[in-house]
């Protein structure tokens, strides 16, 4: 395991969480009681500085948060945010409702950075995981071009930049949890 990465990490958890039906951030995961506070932990290891990406301050630990300075809610204006914010050359971003990804995946998709490389995100069998992944500032001038014409799909983005994928074969590791069904069957796995 390498020692902490000098560049940040933060933690995408300003969704709305509708169809969970609550705020996926703040339910209990892991031991841990949240979600938040579980993948907080998991990158504090591997980064010397982890972030909290948020509308508000909701978590109830001490975690610096980067809040969005744009009206809306998406990925995008997220990854705006937080170049806009950290003033970073690049930072690694996962979802907090990706629990499953593992230390190892984290440190081998940073690993295949090479210095051509805008993003490095996680591909699996399921598709792209763009929650997931490396970005360097490089990517802010498509971003803000694709925020101006109203296109927050980070896609369209990776689509238009120098994008490396990373394949894992484990793709239940990048699942999201977004209904409680797929929660409490994560939840009940991980405690058996």
């Amino acid at each position: 395991m390498p020692s902490k990465y000098d560049f940040p990490a933060v933690i995408l958890a300003g969704g709305k969480s509708q169809r969970m039906g609550e705020d996926k951030a703040l339910l209990p995961f892991g031991g841990e009681k949240s979600m938040a506070l579980y993948q907080y932990h998991k990158l504090t290891k591997l980064f010397s500085q982890v972030y909290l990406s948020s509308k508000s301050a909701k978590f109830g630990f001490d975690a610096p948060i980067i809040y969005d300075l744009y009206p809306q809610s998406s990925p995008l204006v997220a990854l705006l945010s937080i170049f806009g914010t950290l003033m970073c050359k690049k930072v690694f971003i996962l979802s907090v409702d990706t629990p499953l990804v593992n230390e190892s995946q984290i440190v081998h998709i940073i690993d295949a950075y090479g210095k051509n490389d805008v993003a490095v995100i996680a591909q699996t069998s399921d598709g792209i995981h763009p929650l997931c992944g490396l970005y360097t500032f490089e990517a802010m001038p498509k971003a803000t071009q694709l925020y101006t014409q109203n296109n927050h799909k980070l896609k369209t983005l990776l689509d238009n930049i120098q994008t490396r994928k990373v394949y894992f074969d484990e793709s239940e590791y990048f699942v999201n949890l977004n209904y409680m069904s797929e929660y409490l069957n994560y939840k009940k796995l991980l405690t058996s």
